[in-house]
């Protein structure tokens, strides 16, 4: 049975009352605090991993900057490392993601929730507006992921190239950028069947404004990707 599909049958009662709750958020973002709807995000998603037969192992915590204001960058296997994430980030978090996912229920609404970004790949020009956006948000201490290899990769745990420009949201801001390792993500939905699958995130030690404010986008973008690779292959079996 396709893992997604016995996610749903195995939650079918409770996925009406979830999405009910999230169009609420959704709809009355100012009303609500962030943290109570963030929180409410992240307790489903828990909730909903073992029923999909996920072991996802998250290291690296304590790693991430206490106040917000700050960017994540990582390798892209999937739509399951948003889930990762969410389910393990203890702070708020947005992303910049493809325009094509904005209309699929419950990720619609978590995606305004966040208040992420979507991005329109064959328009330049909104991607500048997107990526001046991220950087407003971030100097209002929200905190942002976004994946430079701008689609995942189909190689397992071999990364694509990385695109420098999405670099340019810290370097405006001065932020700390916390490299972000997804392993064997890209299993938990490519894999065929739901038989348990086991997937890892790490947070990676933040890389400080001192560090990479003398470099430029595309060595900022090098200096991060080798951190990911370093841990790739530490973690890779």
């Amino acid at each position: 049975m396709n893992r997604i599909v016995k996610l749903i049958l195995k939650n079918i009662f409770k996925v009406p009352g979830i999405y009910i709750r999230l169009c609420r958020y959704a709809k009355n973002c100012g009303k609500y605090p962030e943290a109570e709807s963030w929180e409410y995000i992240q307790t489903k998603l828990q909730m909903l991993l073992p029923t999909g037969n996920i072991d996802l192992q998250v290291s690296g915590i304590e790693n991430l900057p206490k106040k917000g204001g700050f960017m994540l960058y990582g390798n892209h296997q999937g739509m399951f490392d948003m889930v990762a994430l969410c389910a393990s980030c203890p702070l708020p978090l947005g992303v910049v993601y493809k325009q094509e996912l904005k209309n699929i229920p419950v990720l619609e609404q978590i995606l305004r929730i966040t208040k992420s970004f979507a991005l329109d790949r064959s328009n330049p020009r909104q991607g500048i507006t997107v990526m001046q956006n991220v950087q407003q948000e971030i100097e209002k201490g929200r905190n942002y992921v976004i994946f430079p290899e701008g689609t995942r990769s189909k190689n397992s745990n071999t990364m694509g190239e990385w695109h420098s420009g999405s670099f340019k949201c810290a370097s405006k801001t001065g932020c700390p950028i916390v490299p972000v390792a997804f392993v064997d993500c890209y299993k938990v939905l490519d894999q065929k069947g739901s038989k348990p699958v086991s997937a890892q995130l790490h947070y990676l030690e933040p890389i400080e404004y001192d560090e990479y404010k003398t470099l430029k986008t595309t060595e900022i973008a090098e200096l991060v990707k080798s951190r990911v690779q370093q841990a790739l292959d530490k973690y890779t079996v």
